[in-house]
């Protein structure tokens, strides 16, 4: 199972239609909104960023929020924290699962605001409910941020990349209404790492790159990284021919005498999307 080999043969070009409709909503909507809520997996600080997302927001305000705070390597998420905020990002950094993260949200998103309706009061217009929205790649976790903002479940969450399929505007309990947006993608990923760090995410769907390719990446960057996980998690010190042979047998997933390759796969590739695996930032600023 090579890395690169399958890779070299073909980009992936996973770009479902509801994506691009996506876009070209949100271009026509733009000019309603007053600040952008641009969600990336703290775990993937780089790869989950949506490389042409600057065509769609324009000049709008922006907040970068990190989700999934809690399942991060901290000090290396902190290293492109410094580096957004370096190019003028306002980031936050927060954990779905956190309710007090959340006030740091709607603190930044005051100062923000703060800004657009001075605009408006110096032309001597009132302050307006803020139209926000939010957006971002599969899976980053916009639909966990929205029922907290909006302090109730209005929008469907799932561990699945495409649980929202269309755009809808949500009230919430601030002065604040919400754009959920389905997550959107590139239309062409030409970088083999992040391909493999969004399919180690579940950002695409896993079907895009073969299995092996994903969970042989998975052990190699917690065998370079995180040899302890590694070895808490799979049972093995180090990442060799024989690995695959020893999960195997860890987890039943021999018969007959022959390995399960899928299973197996399937396995590692499930550790991470179950979140049974933390403290893993696989974007390393210093590469």
């Amino acid at each position: 199972m090579k890395e690169e080999n399958s890779f070299q043969k073909t980009n992936i070009n996973w770009y479902p239609g509801h994506m691009e409709k996506t876009k070209r909503e949100l271009i026509k909507i733009m000019p309603l909104v007053d600040i952008v809520y641009e969600v990336i997996d703290a775990r993937i600080p780089f790869s989950s960023k949506i490389k042409d997302i600057d065509n769609l927001i324009k000049n709008k305000e922006r907040i970068l929020i990190m989700s999934k705070k809690d399942l991060c390597d901290i000090n290396e998420t902190n290293k492109w924290i410094n580096y957004y905020e370096n190019m003028g990002y306002n980031v936050v950094l927060v954990s779905l699962n956190d309710n007090n993260d959340y006030k740091s949200i709607l603190q930044k998103t005051n100062e923000v605001i703060k800004i657009v309706n001075d605009k408006r009061l110096s032309k001597g217009m009132k302050p307006k409910e803020i139209r926000a929205v939010v957006i971002g790649i599969p899976n980053v976790g916009k639909s966990t941020l929205i029922n907290k903002l909006a302090g109730r479940k209005v929008a469907r969450v799932g561990n699945l990349p495409g649980v929202t399929k269309s755009l809808s505007w949500l009230n919430t309990k601030e002065n604040m209404v919400l754009l959920d947006t389905p997550g959107i993608l590139w239309p062409k990923i030409d970088s083999e790492i992040v391909a493999l760090n969004l399919a180690s995410m579940t950002a695409i769907n896993e079907n895009i790159l073969p299995l092996g390719d994903v969970s042989y990446y998975i052990l190699n960057t917690l065998n370079k990284y995180y040899p302890d996980i590694l070895k808490m998690r799979f049972k093995t010190d180090e990442v060799n021919e024989n690995t695959y042979d020893e999960i195997a047998k860890n987890i039943g997933a021999i018969k007959s005498g022959e390995i399960d390759y899928k299973r197996v796969s399937t396995y590692i590739i499930n550790e991470i999307k179950s979140e049974k695996i933390k403290g893993i930032t696989f974007d390393r600023k210093d590469d």
